[in-house]
């Protein structure tokens, strides 16, 4: 069926957008939940300091914080779904509710470690992707001056994998100063984003985690059948 002013528009398929889809009746009352990756196995990674960092002031916030170490993650098609550490990270995706990554710059761009993860983490199961209408907080720490090579990276996975994707990020520069002997951070400018940014997240998680599969839903996708997409969202890269 037709609109007449609108010929090629599938009317059985249009949903006109309403407040009220935005402001469900009953609401979650557990505690937000938020995934934090890094990308860095040193023994002293200023990226894991950082996310060890941000979880503090997450749980400070209300939310429940889960912490995954790459450390024997394999490489992506270097072994089967069914490795351990594969189906642990992906069992923490579809737990969470939001995430944080947290990535070194390493030669203008994020680790081969950080986007392992990200890479492992399926991208659609069946005709559903389990990333999407979770939020996502981007943040990177580099040895040098400021930069946002990795956080700009990070992003346009994160809007690939349909996340929302908050506006704010944080970039930390020359990390091992930021640092003290404890490994936690120094009272600065820097430390001061990392709160807004957690901040931004836990809003957005809030805001969003309710109506996040109503934000998400395409007048595209509602005109193929469940066996179409399936098979669209499951084509293999060339």
């Amino acid at each position: 069926m037709s609109v007449p002013d609108l010929p090629n528009l599938d009317a059985s398929a249009f949903v006109k957008p309403e407040l009220q889809d935005l402001l469900p009746s009953e609401r979650a009352t557990h505690a937000p939940r938020i995934l934090l990756l890094y990308g860095s196995v040193r023994e002293r990674s200023y990226s894991r300091l950082l996310t060890q960092e941000a979880a503090r002031l997450l749980r400070l916030m209300g939310a429940e914080t889960r912490i995954f170490d790459p450390r024997g993650l394999p490489l992506p098609d270097e072994a089967p779904e069914s490795h351990p550490k594969v189906q642990e990270l992906r069992e923490l995706a579809r737990w969470s509710e939001g995430m944080v990554w947290t990535s070194p710059e390493r030669h203008g761009a994020m680790t081969g470690i950080m986007k392992a993860q990200i890479d492992w983490i399926p991208l659609a199961v069946g005709a559903v992707r389990p990333t999407q209408g979770k939020t996502l907080a981007v943040m990177e720490v580099s040895g040098g001056s400021q930069s946002f090579n990795a956080v700009n990276q990070m992003r346009v996975l994160g809007r690939w994998m349909r996340m929302i994707t908050i506006p704010n990020q944080s970039s930390v520069a020359k990390a091992f100063l930021e640092f003290d002997e404890h490994g936690r951070m120094k009272p600065s400018s820097y430390y001061e984003r990392v709160v807004d940014v957690m901040e931004e997240l836990m809003k957005f998680t809030l805001l969003t985690r309710d109506c996040a599969s109503f934000l998400v839903d395409r007048y595209s996708e509602r005109r193929e059948t469940a066996e179409a997409l399936s098979k669209r969202v499951h084509q293999r890269s060339i």
